[in-house]
């Protein structure tokens, strides 16, 4: 089985810009003969009541997925088994201590700078006292490439990523690669502002033994004031606006799609053809 999927994090309603990357995701996956899975993402925030609003929306615009709805919350196993299969050690370091630290020469802004990388067992035994320690992957390389439809080839900084937060919480980059290669997923079609998190989620595949994913990363949507579409823009979700009569010919029209559902834009979608810069959401 090959897939494409869509994997929202229920911490709130879904944005048009949200609906707009999980319609394009759903093209991708129809228009190249790959189910669609659909995939909660709640190992962090969750807000009472919002995947069940995210899953009706969605069905609501039109879009529908093959099998059950997975939740990550229920795949600590999974996790469990692929970190006992990498090269980690434990870090201590605050958010703030890693952002204050002296950056590694031609190291992009906010990676790890190595600080616990090679503690002694007795500086690891101190600074047990203090925290929990994460568990960081102990990189090998510095960069990977991956291959993208929309941008080409993509070779992004890799750095020691962490794989399990200090509170035992299974970290993002570590979930995402075992659900897509445990689900089969070898299409991920999600926002541009995830582009630069790619080599290494596909670096770490490559760890695990799976193919990396083709990706696809769609342009934003932009609010009135230019900068990623937000709950402080107004009328933002599928309720908001009017519901899908209204949103779902903004959305064709921002995409330069035909039809009045998804099964309709189906006919002719042409992932070349596809807008790449931001959409601003009119008023």
């Amino acid at each position: 089985m090959t897939a494409g999927r869509y994997a929202p994090s229920p911490s709130g309603d879904l944005h048009v810009g949200n609906l707009r990357t999980a319609l394009l995701a759903w093209l991708f996956a129809r228009s190249t003969g790959r189910e669609f899975l659909l995939r909660v993402e709640d190992l962090d925030r969750v807000q009472d009541g919002a995947e069940a609003r995210q899953l009706t929306d969605l069905a609501a615009i039109g879009l529908d997925w093959d099998g059950p709805v997975v939740r990550q919350s229920g795949r600590a196993g999974l996790y469990a088994d692929a970190l006992s299969r990498l090269d980690v050690y434990e870090c201590y370091c605050t958010r703030r201590e890693i952002l204050s630290a002296p950056s590694a020469p031609h190291a992009p802004e906010g990676a790890y700078p190595g600080t616990c990388r090679d503690l002694t067992e007795a500086e690891r035994e101190a600074r047990r006292r203090d925290r929990p320690a994460a568990l960081r992957l102990r990189s090998t390389v510095r960069s990977y490439t991956v291959a993208d439809e929309l941008h080409g080839e993509y070779t992004g900084a890799v750095d020691d990523v962490v794989l399990r937060r200090g509170d035992g919480t299974y970290a993002y980059n570590l979930a995402v690669v075992v659900d897509d290669a445990a689900q089969g997923v070898d299409q991920v079609v999600r926002g541009d502002d995830l582009l630069s998190s790619a080599p290494r989620q596909a670096y770490l595949a490559s760890l695990l033994g799976a193919a990396p994913p083709r990706y696809a990363h769609v342009p934003m949507v932009l609010g009135p004031n230019g900068v990623r579409l937000a709950k402080r823009d107004g009328a933002v979700t599928l309720a908001e606006r009017g519901g899908p009569s209204v949103v779902l010919p903004e959305l064709a029209g921002s995409l330069g799609l035909r039809g009045s559902t998804p099964a309709e834009m189906l006919d002719g979608f042409d992932p070349a053809a596809l807008p790449t810069e931001p959409w601003t959401l009119p008023l």
